[in-house]
């Protein structure tokens, strides 16, 4: 699912920006969904994008776990005490943003009750993991970045039934969390 605006550098910056993202798993009648965000229209490097919660680090959080959480909570209104934390995906460089992103696993055990940030969230999507992992799903698609809006790009994403496009850093991670989930189911 490897789609790059920018090509990824021999080397991680060093003043790469440390971020986290949350993939919140969570019961539907008794299916696994997962969260995903649509980011505002701002004309930032992921304006409009389909997303994990997620921001960068701020100097308050005692580490990337809590960055999430805190994300998490400021975009959607996930609490963090409604949440644990079930381990770190593969950490993931995004040249086009300077980010260092660190993915986290987290499950709930109701549907969340959400109060979305409206200055940074559009709206939230809830989707089943069956839905999602469908093989159906993966497909071949041009997309435009914000970042780079003259330019056209054919990529591997994750389509959903309605149309939506999964790519990028969000489907990277998406695909290691699938096999993740195949290895265990």
């Amino acid at each position: 699912m490897a789609a790059r605006v920018k090509p990824m550098p021999d080397v991680i910056p060093s003043d790469a920006r440390p971020s986290a993202v949350m993939s919140l798993l969570f019961p539907v009648e008794d299916e696994l969904h997962l969260l995903f965000i649509k980011r505002t229209e701002d004309g930032r490097a992921h304006s409009g994008q389909v997303s994990f919660p997620g921001g960068k680090q701020d100097p308050i959080d005692a580490d990337l776990k809590a960055t999430a959480l805190r994300e998490a909570q400021e975009e959607v209104g996930i609490m963090p005490a409604d949440v644990d934390i079930l381990g770190e995906l593969t950490p993931l460089y995004i040249p086009v943003s300077n980010f260092q992103v660190h993915p986290f696993v987290a499950f709930a055990k109701e549907k969340p009750v959400y109060n979305i940030n409206q200055a940074e969230v559009r709206y939230i999507m809830e989707v089943s993991i069956a839905e999602l992992f469908h093989s159906e799903r993966k497909v071949m698609t041009d997309v435009v970045s914000p970042a780079m809006p003259g330019v056209i790009r054919n990529v591997k994403a994750y389509q959903l039934s309605d149309g939506t496009i999964i790519w990028g850093a969000t489907a990277m991670i998406l695909s290691e969390l699938e096999t993740i989930l195949e290895e265990l189911f």
